[in-house]
């Protein structure tokens, strides 16, 4: 997926930080930058749907190839689209629907945040953001993404070694197969079994008697 990058522990995160007040801007920038974290800041929705290449009519749009965001931040309260709305419209994108949202807010309205969450909204902050906010999302988000890898490599793994047992049952029923085609070459030719009625002394008495007559 273009807009979501695998996070690992030594990789850097990119967050894209939405606010249109500038002083918050500011704050979460350098909250962000303090736990090494990539930032990128726009001052409105609009701002973060043109960064991402889904500013046009089809919401659909593949963005830009190649952009690689990690986790979106953003105000609630802003002009013109509000981050609810942001939200909504990257969580319809093919390409960044995954990108995880927290959404930020000076006012502590619980159906507000209730709808959010329910909507996917990762996480909702209430204003002002500390640094302990920063630190424990980029350590959810580093986290989660190494448990998926773990379950990916469980899964691949797992389908590796069904193909060895199934590599190895077709071996076996092969030699399975050779065995009873021996089993029934040597039945079927006297020559090459002795069985106790031919035995050597009987062979001998019955050559004895067809000279004999």
């Amino acid at each position: 997926m273009a807009g979501f990058a695998d996070v690992s522990v030594h990789e850097e995160l990119h967050v894209l930080a939405v606010d249109d007040s500038l002083i918050d801007r500011k704050v979460i920038e350098r909250l962000l930058k303090i736990s090494s974290c990539k930032v990128t800041t726009v001052d409105s929705g609009r701002g973060a749907l043109q960064y991402l290449g889904l500013d046009g009519d089809d919401q659909n749009s593949v963005g830009f190839v190649g952009l690689k965001v990690n986790l979106i931040i953003t105000d609630y309260w802003m002009p013109g689209m509000t981050g609810y709305e942001l939200m909504k419209k990257i969580k319809g994108s093919k390409t960044f629907k995954e990108i995880p949202v927290v959404i930020m807010s000076s006012e502590n309205v619980l159906p507000r945040i209730t709808r959010c969450l329910e909507e996917g909204a990762e996480e909702f902050i209430v204003k002002p953001v500390k640094l302990s906010d920063v630190k424990r999302l980029k350590n959810n988000l580093t986290t989660r993404d190494s448990d998926q890898e773990i379950v990916l490599d469980n899964q691949d793994n797992q389908v590796k070694g069904t193909t060895t047992l199934k590599r190895q049952f077709h071996e076996t029923d092969q030699d399975i197969a050779v065995l009873q085609n021996d089993d029934d070459d040597l039945q079927s030719s006297p020559s090459s079994c002795l069985t106790s009625s031919d035995s050597p002394s009987k062979r001998r008495r019955k050559t004895m008697m067809n000279d004999s007559d």
